[in-house]
């Protein structure tokens, strides 16, 4: 059977049109519930799960999200490559308002979060270097580049811990750094995604300049939603057509990111975090 691909909604993305619903599941994991039920179906024929990261109603901030629940409970539903949407905002003029765009490395400047899965006895350090998984990122521009959307390739993703906006003076010094986009979310699922042994991408949107044209007003929720709502049918195109073309890669470096990467001795995990975590240890 065909693994279904996990989708993860960001702000405005709350259901997915053209899923043809199979089930809602609504599941408990070893670190508490997920944003919300687990809409389980089919997309273009093709198995995916999806997920509010917000939860239905946009209930939770940044900093509330259960980020560890939602990727295992995607884990737990038999998904392997993960599409995650995220409204962000652009630090360089290359990047407008209403373009889509695929960051290729993350500056994490979050604090407030967990953002791994282990400890309790058992130390894991996997390789990040490389955050986004090159075979799903190649597969989303061709089918962008396919369809003729304004979507592209582009460096860094700043994750700041929000919720607040950026003030102009760390504006200002994230695109000092070169980076191009600023959001709250996606480092923390990324790093939980590489913990899991997931194919991960971000596809981004850019909603709003951020803070840095100090000839501007700064940022405000409705001026980002309303540029949100208006290309939101974008990204559901480019989903739409790229759940089909995303191909299991078991030879993925991806999908075995914990191999070189658990330090403690097999026999010094305590057996209650052994099992806590079975579902990512498996015979490890």
């Amino acid at each position: 059977m065909t693994p279904p691909i996990g989708i993860l909604g960001g702000s405005g993305l709350y259901s997915m049109e053209g899923l043809v619903l199979n089930e809602r599941r609504t599941v408990d994991t070893p670190f508490g519930s997920p944003s919300g039920p687990l809409v389980v179906g089919t997309l273009e024929g093709t198995p995916v799960v999806f997920l509010a990261r917000h939860g239905e109603g946009h209930r939770f901030t940044p900093s509330e999200i259960n980020y560890r629940a939602n990727i295992w409970a995607l884990k737990a539903a038999g998904v392997q490559s993960l599409i995650s949407i995220s409204a962000v905002g652009t630090l360089q003029e290359a990047h407008r308002p209403g373009t889509l765009r695929l960051p290729q490395q993350f500056i994490d400047r979050s604090h407030l979060r967990a953002s791994t899965f282990f400890g309790d006895g058992i130390v894991a350090h996997v390789g990040f270097s490389d955050p986004v998984c090159p075979c799903l990122g190649a597969t989303l521009l061709q089918v962008g580049r396919d369809l003729g959307l304004p979507l592209d390739l582009c460096g860094t993703y700043v994750c700041m811990e929000g919720p607040a906006f950026s003030t102009r003076a760390e504006s200002m010094l994230h695109r000092s750094w070169g980076a191009d986009l600023i959001g709250m979310t996606q480092a923390t699922e990324a790093k939980l995604a590489r913990e899991a042994e997931l194919c991960f991408a971000t596809v981004a949107l850019v909603t709003d300049d951020d803070a840095w044209r100090v000839d501007e007003e700064g940022v405000e929720t409705h001026d980002i939603m309303a540029v949100m709502h208006a290309n939101l049918e974008t990204v559901r195109t480019l989903v739409r057509a790229a759940v089909g073309r995303i191909a299991p890669a078991p030879a993925c470096r991806c999908r075995n990111a914990l191999d070189t990467a658990i330090l403690t001795s097999p026999e010094a995990i305590p057996p209650a975090t052994r099992a806590r975590l079975k579902l990512l240890l498996g015979a490890r």
